[in-house]
């Protein structure tokens, strides 16, 4: 028997959808949305504003952040999904520690979709100038234990939120069996 999915984290660069399908999908599904942009401390912010990539030490305060605030939730009695790049492994590995049962739907596009996402987000803090080391960054989830890969650059958000519920609610009656 498996391990149940007890919290999402919705994964990408930015422009993928992150926020988008969290919001679909805590509808869909009756879920907690944590939106891990409003986590950032206003220095990470203005340093990415100003077009300057975060460090894995920019990084550290914002995932520790998170992970309080996914035991929190979860500690409540409600399922989590929250927004996070979550780009590398480590920090991935850093957010599975928090809680058991962490899934991750990783939104997957081209460098060009999400440069022309993000140019089209008018008062969002992340340049599209920052999408180049977001791909630098990057180390696809895929094969790892508990991650959805989906092309976000085709399907819509109605399809990706529904795509994450079904796969979450697999996994979670897949764990009673």
């Amino acid at each position: 028997m498996s391990q149940p999915i007890t919290a999402l984290v919705i994964m990408g660069v930015a422009g993928c959808g992150k926020s988008s399908v969290s919001q679909a999908l805590c509808q869909l599904n009756g879920a907690t949305p944590i939106e891990g942009d409003a986590f950032h401390p206003a220095a990470n912010i203005a340093k990415m504003s100003a077009g300057i990539p975060l460090t894995d030490e920019d990084r550290a305060g914002w995932l520790d952040s998170l992970c309080d605030e996914l035991r929190r939730v979860v500690a409540s009695g409600q399922r989590p999904v929250l927004t996070c790049s979550a780009l590398k492994l480590r920090y991935r590995e850093r957010l599975r520690g928090a809680v058991g049962g962490l899934g991750f739907v990783f939104l997957e596009l081209t460098p060009e979709v999400a440069a022309e996402r993000v140019a089209d987000r008018p008062g969002h803090f992340m340049p599209k100038t920052l999408i180049d080391s977001q791909f630098a960054t990057l180390e696809s989830p895929t094969g790892e234990p508990l991650v959805l890969t989906l092309n976000a650059a085709v399907q819509d958000i109605d399809q990706l939120a529904s795509a994450a519920r079904d796969w979450w609610h697999e996994h979670t009656l897949l764990a009673t069996i």
